[in-house]
């Protein structure tokens, strides 16, 4: 899992933002908490997840860029929608896979 250097964060999730990216890195339980992911395939913007989702071993955690955390879907996407808003006004495209594509370090341990 890649995490964006400027992470993005709901208001929500910004008093326990720390706590929740840490729960996250630790596989710990996480109620009504998303990940607003790269898309994982070509077809789409961006993903959004439920943190509850990155609990399950099959999921393949090590492709995972995240961008952004929210407490509750409605923020969730809104928070998305506030991403691919910034790419459009600095770019002119919704190409949100290449804006943000050297924007990640990896998850520490």
């Amino acid at each position: 899992m890649r995490w964006y250097n400027n992470l993005y964060i709901s208001p929500s999730a910004k008093k326990k933002s720390k706590k929740i990216i840490w729960k996250i890195k630790h596989k710990a339980g996480l109620i009504n908490v998303y990940v607003i992911t790269l898309a994982s395939n070509s077809s789409n913007l961006l993903d959004i997840i439920p943190s509850s989702d990155l609990l399950f071993l099959s999921y393949p955690r090590e492709n995972v860029k995240v961008l952004g955390i929210a407490k509750g879907y409605t923020e969730a996407l809104e928070l998305s929608c506030e991403i691919v808003k910034e790419v459009y006004e600095n770019t002119g495209k919704f190409d949100v896979h290449n804006y943000f594509k050297n924007s990640f370090k990896e998850v520490s341990r």
